[in-house]
């Protein structure tokens, strides 16, 4: 398994360094404060700043709206009370769609509004439309102005956080790699050369638990997520015993 990875550049530093600030706010006054979704990657780093503050992590609670959500938010309670969950889940229903969207659709039609990615959870995109997870601070302005995604309009309302069917578990796909080298293992995933995989890498398309590498000697353990931009997200969920031929068996998911 992957250790803890460091704050790899300004923005992750920054991000501790608000994490820090957010836990002194709650032990000087007493008062719950709550972060915006984060990504899993924000959410390790967020565990180690809270384990270096010394922060009891009983205190520390971590809601993404539902069970195995991936984007949560963290919410620190202080010693006068809990603060109820600043968010809500949203339903989209589409209006005669004219083609299948998928989730990057849905996420360019809520950014377009001017709202950050911090401040919108997960996104479920099923045969009729979407729940996704939103800040209650622009909840309103999502009911206001959210008319159409893509050409297809819609209809919003407020979903029901316990009735939001849960994603469907993806099947895991199996392949043969030489070793457990980023280049290896992208070519794999991605049915490419291992050159081509390459030179994702090193054009900068790839990142590794949100951390980009340029290297394709990069090692890759189990539980590593892949996002290749333009070619999707990846999760290494086993790596395996060899092959006869010196091969490892690999199982990994496409989102």
């Amino acid at each position: 398994m992957r250790g803890y990875i460091p704050p790899a550049d300004e923005e992750e530093r920054l991000f501790v360094r608000r994490i820090a600030d957010l836990v002194r706010a709650v032990e000087s006054r007493g008062i719950s404060r709550s972060t915006g979704f984060l990504s899993d990657r924000q959410q390790e780093l967020a565990r180690a700043a809270l384990s270096k503050a010394g922060f009891c992590l009983e205190n520390a609670q971590w809601n993404g709206g539902y069970d195995d959500a991936e984007r949560r938010i963290l919410t620190l309670h202080g010693e006068y009370g809990q603060e109820e969950w600043p968010a809500q889940c949203v339903r989209l229903e589409l209006v005669r769609p004219e083609k299948t969207l998928t989730h990057r659709d849905y996420l360019g039609a809520l950014m377009s509004l001017g709202i950050k990615r911090e401040c919108i959870g997960d996104i479920i995109p099923d045969d009729a439309g979407a729940y996704f997870f939103v800040l209650d601070s622009v909840a309103s302005l999502v009911y206001d102005e959210l008319a159409s995604v893509g050409r297809s309009s819609v209809r919003i309302t407020q979903g029901q956080g316990l009735n939001v069917p849960l994603q469907q578990k993806k099947q895991a796909r199996t392949a043969t790699v030489s070793s457990l080298r980023l280049d290896a293992v992208l070519a794999a995933m991605l049915h490419i050369s291992r050159s081509g995989a390459a030179q994702l890498i090193k054009s900068g398309m790839v990142e590794v638990n949100h951390v980009a590498t340029a290297s394709v000697h990069y090692e890759v353990y189990e539980n590593d997520v892949f996002s290749i931009r333009g070619r999707g997200k990846f999760k290494l969920s086993e790596a395996g015993a060899q092959s006869r031929k010196g091969r490892i068996f690999v199982s990994y998911i496409e989102y």
